[in-house]
């Protein structure tokens, strides 16, 4: 299941997190997050995988540089990897964790 974070949750399970982790920016009022939700929630069954709402959260994603979302982003250790914009296939997603 993936767990929706805020700043706090964020910054304690992601940026000081251990190993590889994708975080989904998102928000509620666009079609292709939610078409990339069921996807997500597939990969979150073998992965760690979380979500952030960017109208929620917007001064977090601002910091990250988020312009467009969705936005899936690949942290090793709390450092950012790879990101996806847009909507993307299970196997485009999970490339981001190899």
């Amino acid at each position: 299941m993936v767990k929706k974070l805020n700043k706090e949750e964020y910054n304690e399970l992601v940026i000081n997190g251990k190993g590889k982790v994708l975080v989904d920016f998102y928000a509620d009022w666009c079609g292709p997050c939610k078409m990339l939700g069921p996807i997500m929630e597939e990969i979150s069954e073998e992965n760690t995988v979380y979500k952030v709402n960017v109208d929620e959260e917007d001064d977090l994603a601002s910091s990250l540089g988020i312009m467009s979302i969705p936005c899936v982003i690949m942290f090793n250790d709390g450092v950012e990897g790879s990101r996806l914009i847009g909507l993307h296939s299970k196997d485009e997603v999970l490339g981001l964790l190899k």
